[in-house]
């Protein structure tokens, strides 16, 4: 049986492990502090762990906030706090199935900590790595546990210098997408964009809107808040003339899969993920790059740019990309 960690922050870690699931032939049980998603396959287990971030009331009535019980413990890792319950238990979750479920292997999207203790319980372990500035010390001791190191990007894409002494381990499977393999529809005979996701500031984004529609472009905005949440948005991400999206590989993989025209705007992330990823998209010529400081003047610039492109997207290597994944981790199995 294959344990698998997802990370609750977004909703990127978890569409991962959506899309890579149905393509493994071993059983699997998944942790995270996420709440069962909808439409996971009723056989799966889907434990959820307690929180570790929150501050908590002891016994004798005193308060932890956890960002002041030297949760990095002088820089060697990235999460750990002194004396909080409910990161002690979710480590102790993990521990306990292990043994209970004879874990085979363990992976892990993402955490150092995570690694570490999979690989102090002898199973084996699958780190899954982010684009970025990872040359920390976590980072460093969670590649150097690993027994496999997954890359969800196109091989050469994005400068990995963490990486670069554990290239026999690294397995670069291309960006991984829920939406491989579907059909894009018929392209729309107006110019559209689709405005995807918190990529840009309310104001800015009523101004952008303001300015596109003055040119002739038909606007829509999808989830940027709980009432533009849209439950299939592939007929819009493959429909529209231009998508503007955030930089997190989740969304990249989405656009390469539909190909896309695009404006990625790169987010504010721990290790300048987006912006390393943003970099790489503008340096291939996949998408036009912008960062989340972007005027609504230069996006509208950057979208009648991004109309007349004809990206390459399958240099991202999309097609194939969870199943390879999938292989990968069963190629860890005793």
């Amino acid at each position: 049986m294959i344990g698998w960690y997802v990370h609750h922050h977004g909703f990127g870690h978890v569409a991962r492990f959506l899309a890579v699931h149905p393509h493994l032939r071993t059983p699997v049980v998944a942790f995270s502090s996420l709440a069962r998603p909808a439409g996971l396959a009723p056989e799966t287990q889907w434990i959820v762990l307690p929180p570790d971030a929150d501050v908590v009331e002891a016994a004798d009535g005193t308060v932890l906030d956890p960002r002041e019980a030297e949760p990095t413990a002088r820089g060697k890792l990235h999460w750990a706090p002194h004396g909080h319950p409910g990161h002690r238990a979710r480590l102790a979750v993990i521990a306990s199935a292990a043994v209970d479920l004879d874990l085979d292997v363990f992976v892990v999207d993402v955490s150092a900590e995570v690694v570490a203790l999979a690989r102090l319980l002898g199973l084996r372990t699958v780190a899954v790595t982010q684009p970025g500035a990872r040359t920390d010390a976590p980072h460093a001791l969670a590649y150097a546990l690993a027994d496999r190191i997954v890359a969800p990007w196109a091989h050469g894409a994005v400068p990995t210098p963490a990486l670069a002494e554990h290239g026999d381990r690294v397995v670069w499977t291309g960006g991984i997408s829920r939406y491989d393999g579907r059909t894009p529809p018929e392209p729309a005979t107006e110019r559209s964009v689709l405005l995807l996701g918190r990529v840009l500031e309310p104001e800015v984004r009523d101004e952008a809107t303001a300015r596109l529609s003055a040119r002739g472009w038909r606007v829509t905005a999808i989830g940027h808040d709980e009432a533009s949440r849209v439950d299939d948005p592939w007929p819009l991400l493959a429909g529209s003339t231009v998508v503007v999206s955030a930089a997190g590989q989740n969304s990249v993989a989405d656009l390469a899969a539909s190909g896309a025209r695009a404006v990625v705007i790169a987010q504010d992330r721990p290790f300048d993920e987006q912006r390393a990823t943003a970099d790489a998209l503008a340096r291939w010529g996949l998408a036009q790059r912008a960062d989340d400081t972007v005027s609504a003047s230069d996006l509208v610039d950057l979208v009648e740019r991004a109309a007349s492109t004809e990206p390459d997207w399958s240099r991202w290597q999309v097609a194939g990309a969870a199943h390879r994944m999938a292989a990968a981790l069963e190629a860890v199995r005793p």
